[in-house]
């Protein structure tokens, strides 16, 4: 065999994207730290922590189109990524914060509470899992269940803001186990949420938004946990309403048909 063959035949050797895969390791990392911050009884830090692993997230798939540096390898461990911080980690977080201390009001109260947990964790594993295997076929309009970066910033603001007021007791944290299962629940959920991909940098958008975007920033910088809660709220709430709002122009039409049908018999 000559050396022209050899070559031929020899595997070629593959590498790896850096500028994109740098931020999802980012976003690893802080979801990492936010599980290390809580066990450590870090609560606030560790909430900031899944939000700016979600400013990574949402800047990682943004860079690799821009760039065009997408790949198979980058999809699959953005993946796994999203799966520690935004699946993990705000499940340990609020567990460690509140759900632990079920325990104390009776066995069951503290069942109740790490299985809170678990669920969510669960429901974050199975969102990303139908994301990879439905992205394809979906209007990129809206997403399919509520994604797991807004899932996990609900949670986490819910916990930043009840470390801020010194919230506790058992109405409060049964208040808290049900926010978490009812995250869980919305991400697993056929509800349509805006998915904000129709937003393009080089497109034009309405003066509203010029003044409401800045807005938001100020009110952020002025009391972030509340506000970051109040969003957070606010975008869970719309695939509901959005749902809602669908039905009742399903049974709308199918009135408006049905009463048709009717005067022309």
């Amino acid at each position: 065999m000559d050396e022209s063959e050899d070559t031929v035949t020899r595997p070629r050797r593959r590498g790896i994207y850096l500028l994109p895969n740098l931020f999802t390791t980012g976003t690893l990392f802080a979801g990492f730290y936010g599980i290390v911050a809580s066990i450590d009884g870090h609560f606030e830090p560790a909430a900031i922590a899944v939000f700016v692993a979600g400013l990574l997230d949402g800047m990682d798939g943004r860079l690799a189109r821009l760039t065009h540096t997408e790949s198979e390898f980058g999809k699959q461990y953005d993946s796994l990524a999203d799966m520690v911080a935004f699946g993990i980690a705000p499940a340990v977080i609020v567990y460690q914060w509140g759900l632990k201390a079920l325990g104390e009001y009776g066995w069951a109260w503290g069942k109740l509470g790490w299985l809170a947990a678990f669920l969510y964790a669960v429901a974050a594993a199975l969102r990303l899992a139908r994301f990879n295997v439905t992205s394809k076929t979906l209007d990129r309009r809206f997403f399919e269940g509520l994604p797991s970066p807004s899932a996990a910033g609900l949670v986490s603001s819910m916990v930043w803001v009840a470390v801020g007021f010194g919230v506790d007791g058992l109405p409060a944290l049964t208040v808290a186990m049900a926010l978490t299962v009812l995250a869980g629940a919305l991400m697993v959920s056929r509800l349509a949420y805006w998915s904000f991909k129709g937003v393009s940098p080089r497109g034009r958008i309405s003066f509203a938004y010029v003044l409401i975007i800045p807005l938001i920033f100020v009110l952020i910088a002025i009391d972030p946990p509340r506000v970051c809660f109040l969003l957070a709220c606010t975008y869970a709430s719309s695939g509901i309403v959005i749902g809602l709002w669908r039905r009742w122009r399903r049974q709308s039409g199918r009135a408006r048909r049905n009463e048709q049908a009717a005067a022309d018999k």
